[in-house]
């Protein structure tokens, strides 16, 4: 049985990326399945525990790392972790299916240097930076100070787009979609 491939999608908070990986399981063509991530924040409204994260508690993420039980994590905020669960890609790529995860751009570059060819980096971006405020102003979940501090990573995030195999920007969402699945077929298919 061939071993499924790791596709990465990272993107500064705002930038669709959830959306697009949502559409491309939907579609159901790309043989994808989700990398379900662990976190240490609160779950937002509509979350659930299993599916849309692995909610922990600090205490509990940082006992997970010393076991080594993540792939790649990160303290993207002060004392908010998020991390990828190594059984999760073993398990779904040990079964010959490919895997998509939705992290950051450390957790992106770390993963590529781990798996190399059999994973895809890909970087979604805003058309800028007003634009990505708008999107994160729109969505009425966090405060401006937590709205600030996301425009301000993004701004690191956007520097390190360079080292992704491939990069998209989210102007117009379904032609985001159209162009990310064109990206993950090509790959998936080699």
């Amino acid at each position: 049985m061939r071993q499924g491939k790791i596709i990465v999608i990272a993107a500064p908070s705002g930038c669709g990326k959830s959306t697009i990986i949502q559409a491309l399981l939907k579609e159901g063509d790309l043989d994808l399945a989700f990398a379900v991530s662990a976190t240490t924040r609160p779950p937002r409204p509509g979350e659930t525990e299993g599916v849309s994260y692995y909610f922990m508690s600090t205490e509990d993420f940082r006992e997970a790392i010393a076991d080594g039980a993540f792939i790649e994590y990160e303290e993207v905020y002060p004392g908010r972790f998020y991390g990828t669960p190594r059984s999760e890609i073993e398990r779904v790529t040990g079964e010959g299916h490919n895997i998509v995860l939705d992290i950051d751009v450390n957790g992106a570059r770390g993963v590529k240097e781990l798996y190399g060819p059999r994973a895809l980096t890909i970087f979604i971006e805003p058309p800028s930076i007003d634009e990505l405020r708008r999107r994160l102003e729109s969505r009425g979940t966090e405060s401006a100070e937590v709205i600030d501090e996301r425009v301000d990573r993004a701004a690191y995030e956007l520097s390190q787009a360079g080292h992704f195999d491939a990069r998209i920007v989210n102007d117009e969402l379904e032609t985001a979609i159209r162009q990310t699945h064109a990206l993950i077929d090509g790959f998936t298919s080699l």
